[in-house]
Parts: C-alpha cells; structure tokens; sequence
C-alpha cells in the first residue's frame, strides 16, 4: 500500500486540517449553494442488466494514479501510518465519532443542519494505544461531485477518488465538542486483524466517491436508484464486517447524514467514449457540458449568484440532472423535493457470529 503523501491514494495517514470535506485548488463555491437549493425546495438503453435497482457500484481490480492536474488544498493523509498487527489476546474497544463537516472552517455550523463526517475510533487495552480510521476523498467533495471543464478536452474531466485513511491517536476534541465519541463494540486483536485485512481489499477496489443518493420519493419503501459511497457507507461496511466476525455492538442510536436527489427512472446514456468521443451525440455532449458549467470554479460573486440561478432552473424548473455514476452518464428526470438533506437512524448491526474468538 503506497505510504502516506504519495500519489498512491491507497495511503493510510492522518487528513490534513479541513481534509474530508474542505476547499479544494479549484476553491468550488458551489457546495453552499446545494445546501441553499435543498432548502429552498425544503433506464436504459439495450442491457437488460442496467435495470437492476439500485445500479450496483463498480468495484475496480486497482486504484489508478491520480492525474497530475487534481490537485488538493488539503493533503490527502499526510502524515499517517499501516495499521498496526494486534496481539489476537488484546481487547480492542470501538468507537464510533462524528462531527459537523468543515469544522475547522465553520465551527458548529453544519452540525447545526445535522451535515456530519463519519470515523471510526480504536483502543487497545494492552498498549493503550488509540488509532482513528476513516473514508474521504482525496481531493475534497467539489472535485468528487461535478467535473471540471477543460478546454483542450470534449469530456468532462473528473477529480474524483475516495481512499481510506489511517492514523495513531484520536482527537477527543474535534469529535467530542460538536458531535459523537461513544464506545459501541469492544472487539478481540484477533477480530481486529481480519478487519484490517478487509479494509485494505475494500480500500483498492472501492475507489470513488459517490456524493448522491438517488431515489423515487422520499416515501419509505421507494424505488432506489442508486446509492451513495462515502464516509458513512464505509463506517456502516465497517460495521456490518465486524458484526460479520462476531462483534456484538451495544444499542444505541446511531444517525448518519445522506444526501438524496428525487427522479423518475433514470436513463442510461453511455460511458466518456460513446457520449464524447468522435461517433458520439453532440447534442448530448452539449447538454451534458452545459448542465456542468454552473458548477464551474473560480467564480465571482456575480457570477456565482448567476449560477445559483442556472442550477435552480436546470434542476427545479427545468427537472433534469446528470449524474455521473460507475464512470458513466444518466440522465434524472427530477421530482419534488429535488434535493434534500437528511439525519436518519441506520441502527448498528447484529452480531452474526456467536463465537466471540479471543474474548
């Protein structure tokens, strides 16, 4: 696994003040203005298989190096180390953390709108060691959500990995003041072992971020499109593996922040190369290009209102949105309420094994 600070976005070290969900070089502005709509609004072509909902995310057999031009204001894990082996006797408590996203910026801010990141905490008894494990993009939630438009290039240009991030200690501080530090399992070194050997297989093979939860309604029961992969989907992974080794987790409410887009059944429109290369639709490149071109970085303030209003055309009054997902295009046809943030209760797992090994 390459070493934290390197290209390699495997890496495990600790985040950078702000890394998770901070500005990122291209300053997107954008993000306050999603928070702004979601309050103010308060498939397939030929494969059969594409309408398997929700669409399944793609797992990869590596992680790619990141293009040169994608580049963070806040280092991905800059200072990180491996996960530890533990002794299989050691007894491991588990915690689980949450705090309001951009904390180092806004404070209590967000918390506020219940908009929270997602960690894990780990102690061992026999070292007293603590370790902090957690799941964010590599270069912040702008560049893992809308593409850049490059001029030299006909496609949108996409910045977006997400990577697990490992590192000794827990700041009791940052997790405590605004949000969640609470003990939910306590697990053997044993267990421990087998879920860092799970970690690094699920870190090479998941390797993008996936801001949207795409669904029909906000009904309960209603269709699902496709799913969210973020800070909070590898917490609940990471959950579900040790309840899966035996680990028996305490009950007690546990809520996450989701991000849902509402549409109609979406349609598959192609991948970068059917949609924007030379037999491509250039009408469609177009649409979709425009569609993108609010979301744009580097803007002024006039500007930015501006966009504000395009994206509220686009999306509410116009109801069209294009998601990019497993590295292709869909078109959403967009319902009320558009876009909404929720706190919602997703309870800890049960225990699957009954054989506790080591404890």
């Amino acid at each position: 696994m390459a070493q934290a600070g390197s290209a390699g976005p495997g890496a495990w070290g600790r985040r950078g003040a702000g890394a998770g969900a901070g500005p990122e070089r291209a300053a997107w502005r954008w993000a306050p203005a999603l928070l702004w709509l979601a309050a103010a609004t308060a498939a397939v072509a030929g494969d059969p298989s594409r309408r398997q909902w929700p669409v399944p995310y793609k797992r990869f057999s590596f992680r790619p190096e990141p293009d040169p031009y994608c580049q963070a204001k806040y280092t991905f894990c800059p200072t990180g180390s491996p996960i530890p082996m533990m002794k299989d006797d050691d007894v491991i408590e588990v915690f689980r953390l949450q705090a309001p996203v951009w904390e180092f910026k806004y404070g209590d801010l967000l918390g506020h709108l219940k908009i929270m990141h997602d960690a894990i905490g780990f102690r061992s008894t026999l070292t007293e060691k603590n370790y902090t494990m957690e799941w964010y993009e590599l270069f912040q939630l702008g560049n893992c959500t809308f593409p850049h438009l490059r001029p030299e290039m006909n496609a949108p240009f996409w910045c977006n990995q997400g990577a697990a991030c490992f590192f000794e200690g827990i700041d009791d501080s940052h997790w405590k003041e605004n949000g969640t530090l609470v003990l939910v399992a306590t697990i053997s070194g044993d267990m421990f072992n087998k879920m860092a050997k799970w970690v690094k297989q699920d870190n090479e093979t998941g390797i993008y971020y996936e801001t949207w939860t795409v669904q029909a309604s906000p009904e309960k029961g209603a269709e699902k499109w496709f799913e969210s992969y973020d800070c909070s989907k590898f917490v609940l992974r990471t959950y579900e593996k040790l309840a899966e080794l035996g680990a028996d987790f305490k009950k007690i409410e546990t809520n996450y922040t989701r991000i849902f887009l509402y549409s109609g059944e979406p349609t598959y429109l192609g991948n970068e190369t059917s949609v924007f290369g030379p037999t491509g639709n250039k009408t469609l490149a177009l649409a979709i290009k425009r569609f993108y071109y609010p979301f744009k970085p580097h803007l002024s303030t006039k500007e930015f209102l501006l966009s504000l209003l395009q994206i509220f055309d686009a999306v509410v009054i116009h109801r069209e949105f294009y998601l990019f997902y497993n590295f292709e295009y869909w078109f959403l046809p967009m319902k009320s309420p558009f876009i909404k943030i929720t706190y919602e209760e997703i309870p800890l797992p049960n225990r699957k094994n009954r054989t506790l090994s080591g404890l």
